[in-house]
């Protein structure tokens, strides 16, 4: 009996130990991984977020770009890597999307990860050119039903969340459209100018200095005090497009330390209340938020339901 409770005290001990060392988290540098290039949205997101962060820790940050396939290079190249918390993805809801149409395994991409922070919501919105005749919900929803399917309807690359948010309005409204994918934002938005398209699929953030655009509807529940002339859906009398955003969050590998985890949580909340990183967001229209595990995780299941369904729908999955 009492080699037994000496054993328990020792393995209790080894274990006080362990947690005591780790309670140090973090003792060397943090990568944070982007899926884009230098200067993609999610890269200055995440820059702007660790230089914030600074001000409430210590901690090194390292921010690495591996982009490709649409986020897939990123989301290997960290699930490749020790589930230690030293390695973050910094993911976005397009990484949702591309994994279910590239036909990639969703336990592996999707949940090997632990969603950790979720910092933001922009908003998805319809913008039209400011002088073309078809810059009101009305006269686009008019012109689609005299089209009888051939409007035009432009954005980045099909199958991600911009055109998932097509799919949606385009479904709820009992509309239908083509869609035409560019290979940026701003191809797709130049596009629209020059009057390939009737409609750009995007977030308000990327009319911000340009000239010649203007915001058809925009899927919030109330009107953004940053756009206040945009009109939400509900005004429209189209229903069920009140909460659709582009999120933006950090993710870390399936079996990473609880301390590292919480770590990152309670990181998120000191910097989403910090007046510079409210001020960087909230200019261009962005809903700043400070989900944690639990709501983070309900969103992306939300969105593999919704990716799901409108994916099969519309016949770019089985």
């Amino acid at each position: 009996m009492k080699r037994t409770i000496a054993v328990l005290c020792i393995a209790s001990l080894a274990v006080l130990g362990a947690s005591a060392a780790f309670a140090a988290y973090p003792e060397k540098p943090i990568k944070v991984v982007n899926y884009v290039g230098p200067g993609g949205l999610m890269d200055v997101t995440s820059r702007k977020f660790v230089s914030i962060a600074k001000k409430f820790t210590d901690a090194t940050f390292v921010v690495e770009n591996k982009q490709g396939a649409g986020g897939l290079v990123g989301m290997q190249a960290v699930l490749e890597q020790p589930a230690d918390g030293y390695t973050v993805f910094a993911a976005t809801t397009s990484n949702i999307a591309k994994v279910l149409s590239s036909k990639k395994s969703v336990d592996e991409f999707i949940w090997g990860f632990e969603w950790i922070a979720m910092l933001m919501k922009d908003p998805e919105c319809l913008i039209a050119a400011k002088d073309s005749p078809l810059n009101t919900w009305e006269a686009v929803f008019k012109d689609a039903q005299e089209k009888k399917g051939s409007q035009i309807w432009v954005g980045p690359a099909a199958g991600g969340n911009d055109h998932l948010m097509a799919m949606k309005v385009w479904d709820k409204t009992g509309m239908t459209a083509k869609w035409i994918p560019y290979s940026t934002g701003p191809e797709a938005m130049m596009g629209l100018l020059s009057g390939q398209g009737a409609v750009y699929v995007g977030n308000p953030a990327d009319i911000g200095g340009r000239e010649g655009f203007t915001i058809v509807a925009i899927a919030r529940k109330e009107r953004s005090p940053k756009f206040p002339d945009a009109p939400i859906f509900t005004e429209l009398g189209i229903q069920g497009l009140e909460d659709e955003a582009m999120w933006r969050g950090f993710a870390m590998k399936k079996g990473s330390p609880e301390e590292a985890m919480a770590w990152w949580e309670d990181l998120l909340k000191k910097v989403a209340a910090d007046p510079e990183w409210r001020e960087f967001l909230e200019k261009d229209g962005i809903d700043v938020v400070d989900y944690g595990r639990p709501e983070f995780t309900a969103q992306v299941k939300k969105d593999i339901e919704d990716a799901t369904h409108y994916l099969r729908q519309y016949g770019l999955i089985k």
